[in-house]
């Protein structure tokens, strides 16, 4: 293990504070092959994500793939690139903004609000240690992936961990395993669905694609499959939906080994062929909107619809920065906090007031 960093220099003014630091997968820098190999590269190694023997998947990755994914990579992002860029990226950072200010004005004192990304910048590392220089000294770590898989939340975790090893003063640490059944998070995401209906009309169907993981992940003892079928049926018993008008279904398979099914791509073409007239098709999964959503299955995911013959296909964004969830977030926070801080008008807070003005009587 690496010697441990320096501690922030002691102040006699401090004051500890409690840090909140969302984490999610992260972005490439820019739209460019240049950018996409570095992130691909630090993606694609992780040994969560492609569990694959170490040496051959290193012949794989920098003989094959890092020489052809980072241009067609780069094409896909180009198509949804934002003039205030990756779309991941501006979403998660006005997420974090939003929850600052939820938590403000809940009058929780002395909270630091950050977020960092699994890959790319700003790196969970770096964005620790300036947490660290704020005095945060208890620490909430929120991966934003409602359902618990290994290759997400897990790693995310290892990063967190990776980085506290460094410490020579660690923070008290808690972190938030999944929500995926959180009511709050399941109300949010109705609610997305029903302002779409009233906006749109409702569809024949709904289709709720979730990213999807190798299979053999589920038979080792991962739980994502059985948490984003559980997030389904909650979601669509809240929309009052019965089996026959909604489908749970996987998108971004990768490599030839069978994944989570049923697969999104022939989900929507089997749709279509079935002449399916107006298909609603949301990404549970994602809080906010990104490369998977955006281009897989809001343009992909439209074109093999309607190539197969389907009607009308309308994608519904993610949650994003949708009010509904940020009370959803901020009460998943504020329930994981428990303890740890106070308001003013906290009851352990006014024990203790009137304790000492017992005591000074």
């Amino acid at each position: 293990m690496a010697a441990p960093l320096a501690e922030p220099a002691f102040r006699h003014s401090y004051t500890p504070k409690t840090g909140v630091l969302l984490i999610n997968l992260g972005t490439p820098e820019a739209p460019t092959a240049k950018a996409l190999r570095p992130y691909l590269k630090q993606f694609l190694s992780d040994q969560r994500v492609i569990e694959i023997p170490k040496a051959l998947w290193w012949l794989i990755l920098n003989g094959i793939i890092l020489n052809l994914r980072p241009r067609k990579s780069a094409e896909k992002y180009a198509s949804i690139w934002s003039s205030e860029g990756s779309p991941l990226l501006v979403h998660t950072r006005n997420q974090t903004r939003l929850l600052a200010e939820q938590l403000a004005a809940a009058r929780l004192e002395h909270v630091v609000v950050d977020f960092a990304m699994r890959y790319g910048n700003p790196s969970v590392d770096s964005v620790l240690r300036g947490m660290r220089e704020q005095g945060v000294e208890r620490l909430l770590v929120v991966p934003l992936y409602p359902q618990y898989a290994g290759s997400s939340v897990a790693t995310a975790l290892d990063e967190v961990f990776r980085s506290l090893l460094r410490m020579r003063n660690m923070p008290e640490i808690r972190t938030v395993r999944h929500f995926h059944d959180f009511p709050p998070y399941i109300e949010a995401l109705a609610r997305q669905v029903e302002a779409h209906w009233q906006a749109n009309g409702r569809g024949d169907k709904l289709l709720m694609s979730f990213h999807g993981v190798p299979r053999f992940t589920l038979d080792k003892g991962d739980p994502y499959h059985c948490e984003c079928l559980k997030t389904g049926r909650l979601l669509a018993e809240r929309l009052q939906l019965s089996k026959e008008q909604y489908v749970v279904a996987f998108q971004s398979r990768f490599g030839k080994a069978e994944w989570l099914k049923p697969y999104t791509v022939d989900t929507l073409t089997a749709l279509a062929k079935a002449g399916t007239q107006k298909l609603d098709v949301m990404c549970p999964g994602f809080v906010g909107d990104c490369l998977e959503t955006l281009e897989e299955i809001a343009m992909e995911g439209k074109e093999i619809f309607l190539t197969n013959g389907g009607g009308e296909y309308r994608y519904i964004s993610c949650l994003n920065e949708d009010p509904n969830w940020l009370n959803a977030l901020t009460a998943l926070v504020q329930q994981h906090l428990g303890g740890w801080i106070t308001t003013p008008d906290d009851p352990v807070l006014r024990f203790q007031r009137a304790q000492d003005s017992g005591a000074n009587g």
